[in-house]
């Protein structure tokens, strides 16, 4: 079997689902290989990047190389301007490349000026001309080659993101027709979002033989005909280590759960999408990251989770992995201990991503989000003093919001910027089949079968449009909360902000460098 992951995502670190998958098949006798034809893909437009007549062009063309070597090196880390340089000029070659495609492309992003991933006849589309797609001449000759050395039954592909979706369908395209033999399988975060639509039905039986929603490794091995054995697996990267991330060093991706343990907030897909919660053991999770570690030698741990729970949380602090770590975790009292913090400084976190969402209480209220604005000042400030930096996200136009209640949520950033490293403002979409929408006035959000938002008439008059000129023209004003924004890694952002917190590197014998 062969597994893929497809462009267009962020190329700073390895995909996880194919070392999870990898790992539970070859746990149970059944030899795969695993592809990122998304960082290969990249790679493989900057190779063949073409002459610009601008001058920015034929800068980023010229520094190209430099530029690339630069992002995986550690000394630019510590030079935001030089860094943002270099990002952008690169970025700059991917643009000009989409633009002959007739695409909008960067290193966040893929958007098709004719075709959309919310259309499965565009999908369709995108699955017949596959000789259209801008990576047509890396994964046709990529796909032969590895078709040609493995020759496998089944082929996987993960889908995760909307900016996968049209490469996805074009590989796909070109599966179908050139070895209708093989059996092609389709999962990912995308793929599940699909399947939990009450209306679902497969508009692909031509192309795809199964959709896969969910934690891929069971019903994966359900479809091969294979009986589970073994419980669990720790995820392998052996086959992603030789791949040239754009970070400085390896990151190691790691989730200790699926779901959310939460799973309250009436804004979340989790909750409309009714995600079961799992949870690794955290005595495995130890186990599995000193394994891990001595294996990849990483530069940085990402946890993956929706919010890391207390108890790996504790288990972390008592058991350290060694390496800087960040991830998501939910304002809870557990951080309201200041010792606690500057343990878990100590154990190697160098970054917690927090969703406050608003600083206005009733609003967190009505969103059932259980966050108190009092203990989250106190969380905001025990990380401060403990080191720890914080990626602070907001929510803005929710139904439970007005304008003055987000004045509310910019009066609280301001008195606690000092606390706050990073921000990311998000305005608020509303999930396709929320319970919200029985009580709105909706309207399709995009245009297509497989749109998953809806528009909404705001109750107080607080709609895009209001909530955007507001962003843009009040909040983002702000001096103290303009300088936040500055900080933030363009296209990268909170995959590479880890990197900017301690501008010293420590410098290392191995083939990575670890952030002190």
């Amino acid at each position: 079997m062969i597994i893929i992951h497809p462009p267009l995502t962020r190329p700073c670190e390895p995909p996880a689902a194919l070392a999870y998958l990898s790992a539970i098949l070859r746990a149970h006798d059944q030899p795969c290989t695993v592809i990122d034809m998304n960082i290969e893909g990249l790679y493989f437009l900057f190779d063949t990047a073409q002459p610009a007549g601008d001058t920015w062009s034929r800068r980023a063309l010229k520094a190209k190389e430099k530029n690339l070597t630069a992002l995986r090196t550690s000394e630019i880390y510590s030079k935001i301007d030089r860094y943002k340089r270099a990002v952008s000029d690169l970025n700059r070659l991917l643009e000009n490349a989409g633009n002959t495609f007739d695409i909008q492309l960067s290193f966040g992003n893929y958007v098709d000026r004719k075709k959309s991933p919310l259309k499965s006849s565009d999908l369709h589309h995108a699955a017949e001309q596959t000789e259209d797609n801008i990576f047509f001449p890396y994964f046709s000759k990529r796909l032969k080659e590895l078709i040609a050395l493995h020759h496998p039954a089944t082929i996987g592909i993960s889908l995760n993101y909307l900016s996968q979706a049209l490469c996805s369908f074009a590989m796909i395209g070109f599966i179908r027709s050139r070895f209708p033999e093989i059996k092609i399988i389709l999962g990912g975060g995308l793929v599940t979002t699909w399947l939990s639509s009450p209306t679902w039905k497969n508009p692909f039986p031509d192309l795809i033989d199964t959709c896969i929603g969910g934690k891929g490794e069971e019903p994966l091995l359900n479809y091969l005909g294979i009986r589970r054995v073994v419980e669990y697996v720790t995820p392998s990267y052996a086959d992603l280590l030789k791949n040239r991330y754009l970070s400085p060093g390896f990151i190691l991706p790691y989730t200790t759960s699926s779901g959310c343990f939460w799973k309250k907030c009436s804004f979340c897909p989790e909750k409309t999408e009714n995600s079961k919660y799992s949870h690794v053991p955290p005595a495995t999770t130890v186990d599995d990251l000193k394994s891990l570690v001595l294996k990849t030698s990483p530069a940085l741990i990402h946890f993956l989770d929706n919010a890391l729970s207390p108890s790996t949380l504790n288990a972390l602090h008592k058991n350290p992995p060694g390496i800087p770590w960040y991830g998501f975790a939910r304002i809870d009292p557990q951080l309201s201990d200041r010792s606690f913090c500057r343990s878990l400084k100590k154990s190697g976190c160098i970054m917690l991503k927090l969703g406050l969402e608003s600083g206005n209480q009733t609003v967190l209220d009505r969103m059932e989000k259980g966050i108190n604005l009092h203990l989250a000042s106190r969380v905001l400030e025990n990380l401060h003093a403990a080191g720890i930096a914080t990626y602070i996200y907001l929510l803005f136009g929710t139904p439970g919001e007005t304008e003055a209640e987000a004045r509310q949520t910019l009066s609280f950033v301001e008195r606690h910027h000092e606390y706050i490293n990073f921000l990311n403002l998000a305005i608020f979409n509303m999930p396709r089949y929320s319970v919200e929408t029985s009580s709105l006035e909706i309207s399709d959000f995009y245009a297509g079968d497989l749109s998953m938002y809806s528009n909404f008439i705001h109750p107080q008059g607080w709609n895009r449009r209001e909530v955007r000129h507001f962003l843009d023209t009040i909040f983002k004003r702000s001096p103290t909360i303009a300088s936040i924004l500055q900080k933030d890694p363009p296209f990268f952002t909170s995959n590479h902000a880890p990197f900017f917190i301690t501008v010293q590197l420590a410098p290392t014998s191995g083939r990575s460098d670890r952030l002190t």
